[in-house]
């Protein structure tokens, strides 16, 4: 909202500089983005005011002139102009060389100079209002009026400053030069004052030559119109002009220049249609027909639906209702008679018609945001004063005001207490209703019946109950209307930087430990770290989702939500399985060829046994995650796999060994993962979770073709109590070099290589062994496998020879020999 201080200046004395002005409003509430200073460029002495005392043609060039301009004190100046509205007698903005003005063709401000065109020298500039950096319009120079001092700097004249305000969604009341005018009013003291709305009315009774119906009181809530005849439409004045451009809007005739500036002044959008092309004299409020084309004024032709609400005469729409008019109505030059319209219309029906016919109006923008009904009737009678004063014509006697429901708010209630309580500070009462004053509110009686006797009884004692007041909002705002936003009016005014720093009335509570938080964190940087991203997904999903991952327990089922918002939202989740592979399948869509690594640590809502209807599920932290696609990205270094189960138990043995977490893989069997690349994680004879690849016909469910999926499932709770058990102590870093060997170990082909690394790691000088080949067919007897371990030896006390390596070699396979049946392949 762009309010030009010489506009707000008719409403309330301005004493601060516009920049002070603006920090002042910010620090209220109302936030000032931008102080646009107009004529801050103008030198006093080069750009002033003029008189132009004769035109001649150019001689060389039929479409340029020679002004000869009055610049006062005896001086005058013959110029070269192109505009084609110069004329004798004209009070003009003139520049002289040296002069900083707007260029058009460089889109910066420049230097005036001296210029020979067409062969006449030319030492200064009639100017137009986008030389002037005032808008747009350079069709023709800016006419000045007529009682302007020649020689006067034009910085005095029409040097100005615009805040540009950055108005809230609840505060439309803001969106009015009023608006700012009562806040600026309360924040310095001053009094505002607003503009006469009283007019003659003149013209026989306005029931007797329109007929006005609301059929949608839903959808309309007040429906206000006035009438006046024998006007002339012509060019609005320059100072309505002037206001215009600078609020942003473009000027285009008196009567339409007159709604734009109610809009403006009051905040309230209005509409004038052409009495005469109203069709049986008849307005009715009415919902769009199915199918109804309707033409706008930006001359678009556009199918209505209902429930959208249209402006309707006898035959067809005339308007759209909050957004814009019809062409089949607009005012044009020989419109000589004028319906006015103010009314106010359901902000949920307004933004849902502009949203679905893709339009955005200064009119849908205020509506939608919920002005006050209130306001409809004062900014049509001050909208037909200046078609009056402006137009002429005559005044129907009286309005329509159709108010189906009244929508005026109920008096809110301020205590001294509530005040105190909220902001810490105790304001004396008479201070807190001064400020409300200020701001427009006024005294009311409170309601009576049972809410009377409730607020008498929560109010306490007498003594309380007389520091406690009721107040009306005043009809701007639609923002008020519980105690708390008193409260805040009264915090904003008095200032948020008075309001004192005060200690905590109670001690700061003691930090308590929250293992399983922190823990979490933990494990997700570890994912984060091994190369994976964390997603998050709704804990509520569909029942066909779980059982596609065998998640549903026929006779204990997942837990539904009394109300849910959609069909895709209605059960809570009893497995994080189907969350992970849905967005893996959603990100397969988009990365057909990309490897993709996520996990999601989140809980389940797994239904009790016997459960009663009450009955909150057992809720568990897991973590689960899935890798599938190619293990590279491509490239001529790097050769072309895919990710699967030894890709995911990678990354987890990643994270158990930050943990100091010792875990062995066993085969197991899952419903969901494959049979024979499928292991169960144990720590010790603990369960931590397990690993492997999906099945086929699992992916199937899911549209997860043309790569593997391995996934993993952990229980966060039972790794973190294994993990709080390990006892992490410091070891130094040896001083003598590592010594390693390669074995090749014959075993049972049931023989899992976790089980041969137990036994090779527990040698006292073994810091750590790695299986890298195993082995079945020719030279291996049948059952049996070949499996290859590098071992790495290190001592902290010397280095180690070839033949205590030998010597202890020797004593794991013997070891393992004992154990598992192991022999060295020959």
């Amino acid at each position: 909202m762009l309010v030009p201080i010489s506009w707000l200046k008719n409403y309330v004395p301005i004493t601060d500089l516009p920049k002070e002005l603006a920090h002042r409003l910010t620090m209220a509430g109302v936030e000032v983005g931008d102080v646009e200073q107009i004529g801050a460029d103008w030198d006093r002495d080069k750009v002033i005011v003029g008189h132009v005392l004769e035109v001649n043609p150019h001689p060389n060039a039929d479409r340029l002139s020679l002004p000869t301009v009055d610049l006062g004190d005896g001086e005058t100046a013959t110029v070269v102009c192109g505009a084609p509205n110069v004329a004798a007698g004209q009070k003009i903005a003139f520049a002289k060389e040296g002069a900083r003005l707007f260029s058009p063709r460089s889109g910066g401000v420049e230097e005036l100079k001296r210029a020979k065109i067409r062969g006449v020298e030319s030492t200064g500039m009639v100017c137009s209002r986008m030389e002037l950096g005032m808008g747009e319009d350079h069709d023709g120079i800016l006419v000045l009026d007529a009682a302007a001092a020649v020689g006067t700097p034009l910085v005095d004249l029409l040097g100005d400053a615009i805040l540009d305000v950055e108005v809230t969604p609840n505060r439309p009341d803001c969106l009015s030069v009023l608006g700012i005018a009562h806040e600026v009013a309360a924040l310095t003291g001053q009094p505002a004052t607003e503009p006469d709305i009283s007019y003659p009315e003149d013209g026989p009774a306005i029931e007797g030559q329109i007929k006005i119906e609301v059929a949608d009181p839903n959808l309309c809530y007040r429906y206000t119109a006035s009438l006046v005849t024998s006007i002339t439409i012509g060019p609005s004045p320059e100072w309505m002009q002037q206001a215009l451009v600078k609020a942003g809007q473009r000027p285009i005739n008196n009567i339409v220049d007159i709604t734009n500036f109610v809009m403006l002044e009051y905040g309230q959008p209005l509409h004038a249609f052409d009495y005469d092309k109203v069709n049986d004299k008849t307005v009715i409020v009415r919902a769009a027909r199915e199918g109804e084309v309707f033409e706008t004024l930006d001359g678009e032709s556009r199918r209505l639906e209902p429930p959208m609400l249209t402006i309707a005469d006898a035959h067809d729409a005339v308007g759209l209702a909050g957004v814009m008019g019809g062409s089949n109505s607009e005012m044009t030059e020989q419109t000589t008679s004028v319906l006015l319209e103010s009314a106010n219309f359901s902000p949920i029906n307004t933004r849902r018609t502009r949203t679905m016919l893709g339009m955005n109006t200064e009119a849908s923008y205020r509506f939608e945001r919920g002005i006050r009904a209130a306001l409809a009737p004062l900014a049509l009678r001050r909208a037909t004063k200046l078609i009056l004063d402006l137009c002429g014509g005559q005044a129907a006697s009286g309005i329509v005001d159709l108010y189906p429901t009244d929508r005026e708010p109920s008096p809110v209630k301020i205590s001294r207490s509530r005040v105190r309580q909220v902001l810490g500070v105790d304001y004396p009462m008479p201070q807190i209703e001064r400020v409300l004053a200020s701001l427009g509110f006024e005294t009311a009686e409170p309601p009576g019946g049972l809410i009377d006797l409730i607020e008498a009884v929560e109010a306490g004692p007498v003594a309380e109950r007389s520091d406690t007041l009721w107040l009306k909002p005043p009809y701007w705002r639609s923002d008020i209307t519980i105690e708390d936003d008193l409260v805040e009016e009264v915090a904003r005014i008095v200032g948020y930087d008075t309001i004192p720093t005060t200690m905590l009335s109670t001690a700061i509570p003691h930090w308590e430990p929250q293992p399983m938080t922190e823990f979490k964190d933990a494990v997700k940087d570890l994912m984060a770290s091994a190369g994976l991203q964390e997603t998050i997904s709704y804990s509520l999903t569909t029942l066909d989702r779980l059982a596609s991952v065998d998640a549903v327990d026929d006779s204990n089922p997942p837990i539904r939500m009394a109300n849910p918002m959609s069909v895709e939202w209605e059960y809570l989740r009893t497995s994080l399985r189907s969350s992970v592979l849905m967005t893996l399948a959603s990100n397969r869509r988009m990365a057909q060829s990309d490897g993709i690594r996520i996990f999601e640590v989140g809980r389940i809502y797994a239904p009790q046994d016997e459960a009663k209807e009450r009955d909150l599920p057992d809720e568990k932290e897991m973590l689960v995650g899935v890798l599938s696609g190619p293990r590279f990205s491509t490239s001529w270094t790097a050769e072309e796999a895919e990710m699967g189960f030894f890709d995911a138990k990678g990354a987890l043995e990643y994270m158990f060994g930050r943990l100091g977490v010792d875990v062995v893989y066993e085969p197991a069997d899952d419903s969901v993962l494959h049979p024979g690349r499928t292991a169960v994680m144990l720590a010790g004879k603990t369960r931590l979770g397990v690993v492997g690849e999906v099945r086929a016909d699992v992916l199937d469910r899911f549209e997860l073709d043309g790569y593997p999926v391995a996934l993993f499932e952990i229980d966060m709770e039972t790794l973190l109590s294994v993990a709080s058990a390990v006892d992490l102590t410091y070891r130094a870093a040896s001083r003598f070099p590592e010594s390693y060997r390669d074995l090749a170990l014959v075993v049972d082909s049931e023989v899992s290589s976790a089980r041969i690394q137990q036994i090779i790691d527990r040698h006292r000088l073994v810091i750590g062994s790695t299986p890298f080949d195993v082995y079945e067919g020719e030279g291996v007897p049948d059952g049996k496998k070949s499996v290859a371990f590098r071992v790495v030896f290190q001592s902290d006390r010397s280095t180690l020879t070839s033949e205590e390596v030998d010597k202890f070699q020797g004593d794991i396979v013997r070891q393992l020999g004992r154990q598992l049946g192991a022999e060295l392949r020959g």
